[in-house]
This record gives structure tokens, C-alpha cells and sequence, in this order.
């Protein structure tokens, strides 16, 4: 499984990009996305980019 970023709800702060461990998180018009082909929620540990996002629900399952 892996996590996408809600567009409307992305600040584009890139809190996430430096934390993915995967570097599946990447600037993308003028906000973030993420590659689900690389995602892999932080191999069942607590997924860093949900930690440090600021925005309710901007990180959600894919």
C-alpha cells in the first residue's frame, strides 16, 4: 500500500519530501505528490511524512 497527498490541502511546505526514506515525495505543480510505486508507508514504522505534515487528512492512504 502506499500514501497519496490531497492536492487542495497540500501547503507545499516540503516538511515531507526530506523525510521519505524512499525520496517518493517530490515537488509536482506547484505542490507535492507521492509515487505509489515507491511508497511503502515507511515499511509498517510510523510513516514520517504523516508526522510531520501539519494539514488534517493532506496525507491519506492511496
Amino acid at each position: 500500500m502506499a500514501f497519496q497527498i490531497i492536492r487542495d490541502l497540500c501547503t507545499a511546505c516540503g516538511d515531507c519530501e526530506s523525510v521519505c526514506p524512499t525520496d517518493s515525495i517530490t515537488p509536482f505543480k506547484g505542490v507535492y505528490k507521492i509515487d505509489t510505486n515507491t511508497c511503502t508507508e515507511c515499511d509498517d514504522a510510523d510513516p514520517q511524512c504523516l508526522d510531520v505534515c501539519m494539514e488534517d487528512d493532506c496525507i491519506v492512504p492511496a
